[in-house]
């Protein structure tokens, strides 16, 4: 079926699909790069359903994979480095997202090239889409937002983390912080929408699980598999754009050759590497981009992209384990990073920080990262973002709580409006 207006097709195909108990929709939003595999995919209704409960959730999803070996769309909330390392997680949950949730679709359509086609399912649900109304039920607009904590306990907290910096603790590290609503009655189908007219990112993603909902505008791919190829893209440096031209490219070119943000990417590039190394053939971790300057509506980001040839002996599964949660979301060296962020950040994390995305059935996959996204949920009316950024010695903590509000912005935005 060829669509003659895809924005229009998208939000009847939301729409259909959120009226569903689960599904997830995953959109390029135009982005295309080498390892793009489609422009829209919507996974709707559940024939079979991973919700891992064990101490071992990774192996659950192995055998989940091994016994259906079709397409599925999940979760992994950034609490599963419990699992990875003898980690824990006391810090309050509003959301009580899933740790692992993974589930295999009734129906899966996608869009490719201005053609929707039905992968499972049958075709008229094409027809069902296109009589559906495109209207998008009005939303409260009165959303009041707060800060989990104050903006002086951030800049505290960032000077005590450079005091780890300063002992050998740690060379970088991602601290987040959270901003919430109470009482939020809103209509998640429409606040996607709306964040994704005002941030349309290469990620973005919509993942219901019943009454819980994460509305993604990601900018970052967390890892991808390609036949034996794995493909990592971390994102460390971030510049606010202008509407000015000329000023916009001076921007982008300062960001390009900035020495403290090369420094934390090139940090979490060497980490990224030592993770790949872990499921890899030996020698076969490159860096193919290194500091890439890419343009978003808001900002600019440095990303860089790594990649590996994955070990035949290695389950495509424990690749994924063995490089979770993502170094970009948890700094250097990894382990003693998660242990402070445990210990300074206020809220669980969660969904937030950890990756949605597919894998298909023949073992490829692609997740995300969970950023730039808001998390909620519609039963408890709670309603969540998380922002953060990467501290390192040369940070200036007035510089990073001002970045955190740069990467919030969409969000704000998307709510306020």
């Amino acid at each position: 079926m060829s669509l003659q207006d895809l924005y229009s097709f998208k939000q009847k195909a939301l729409t259909w699909a959120s009226s569903f108990e689960v599904c997830c929709v995953l959109d390029s939003n135009d982005y295309t790069d080498p390892y793009s595999a489609f422009d829209l995919i919507l996974a709707v209704g559940v024939k079979e359903e991973l919700n891992a409960r064990s101490e071992d959730k990774f192996t659950e999803l192995k055998a989940f994979y091994e016994q259906h070996k079709s397409w599925m769309f999940g979760l992994l909330s950034y609490d599963l480095k419990n699992e990875v390392e003898q980690l824990s997680s006391c810090n309050a949950d509003q959301l009580g997202f899933p740790d692992l949730f993974f589930f295999v679709p009734r129906y899966l359509l996608r869009v490719k090239d201005g053609k929707a086609e039905v992968l499972v399912g049958e075709p008229a649900i094409l027809d069902t889409i296109d009589r559906i109304s495109p209207l998008i039920a009005p939303y409260n607009k009165d959303i009041s937002i707060q800060s989990r904590i104050s903006k002086e306990l951030y800049l505290k907290t960032v000077e005590t983390l450079q005091q780890h910096i300063a002992r050998g603790d740690i060379y970088e590290i991602n601290f987040c912080q959270e901003f919430y609503a109470l009482h939020a009655a809103v209509d998640p189908v429409a606040i996607y929408c709306k964040l994704s007219e005002v941030s349309p990112t290469p990620f973005s993603g919509f993942f219901k699980i019943k009454d819980q909902y994460i509305l993604s505008a990601s900018p970052e791919r967390f890892l991808c598999k390609r036949a034996r190829q794995l493909i990592s893209q971390p994102i460390k440096g971030t510049a606010k754009r202008s509407p000015d031209k000329e000023e916009d490219a001076r921007i982008k070119n300062k960001l390009r050759k900035n020495i403290k943000e090369q420094a934390e990417n090139v940090m979490i590039v060497d980490l990224v590497r030592n993770d790949l190394t872990k499921s890899a053939i030996k020698g076969s971790v490159k860096v193919d981009e290194l500091f890439g300057i890419y343009g978003f509506p808001q900002v600019y980001q440095m990303i860089s992209t790594i990649s590996s040839k994955l070990d035949p002996a290695v389950h495509f599964v424990d690749a994924i384990k063995q490089a979770f949660p993502m170094g970009s979301m948890t700094g250097a060296p990894k382990v003693k990073a998660m242990e402070l962020i445990e210990t300074y950040e206020s809220s669980k994390r969660g969904a937030y920080s950890g990756a949605m995305g597919y894998i298909n059935p023949q073992g490829d996959f692609d997740f995300n990262v969970i950023i730039r996204s808001i998390l909620y949920h519609a039963d408890t009316r709670y309603l969540s973002f998380q922002v953060g950024g990467a501290i390192t010695f040369a940070s200036n903590a007035a510089d990073e709580y001002e970045e955190c509000l740069l990467k919030a912005s969409a969000i704000i935005q998307t709510l306020k409006t």
